[in-house]
């Protein structure tokens, strides 16, 4: 429970930074400010072009990983380059939810 208050100054233009950030990371500004000074971890929220960029993301992997499956016996060579292709979009998509 926060009893506490703890007030500082700033300028216009960082009140507006602050309160930008905050709404970008779904965070009240006095708790995203609580974060920031106890250096924890402040994620933003992803934007619905972002969703749908992740899901088309996954979609294609998924299909790579089909594609490397059916030529695996057929076209070695083919099915390794579709198979390295689809493990780099994995590693975006592991980035990406950081």
């Amino acid at each position: 429970m926060k009893k506490e208050l703890v007030q500082f100054r700033c300028s216009v233009y960082e009140k507006k930074l602050l309160k930008v950030k905050a709404r970008k990371s779904g965070l009240s500004i006095s708790e995203y400010c609580r974060r920031a000074a106890f250096n924890d971890r402040i994620i933003e929220r992803m934007t619905d072009e972002q969703i749908e960029a992740y899901k088309m993301l996954v979609k294609y992997q998924r299909n790579f990983k089909l594609i490397t499956n059916m030529f695996r016996k057929r076209n070695p060579k083919l099915a390794e380059e579709v198979a390295q292709l689809a493990n780099e979009i994995r590693q975006h998509l592991i980035s990406f939810k950081k």
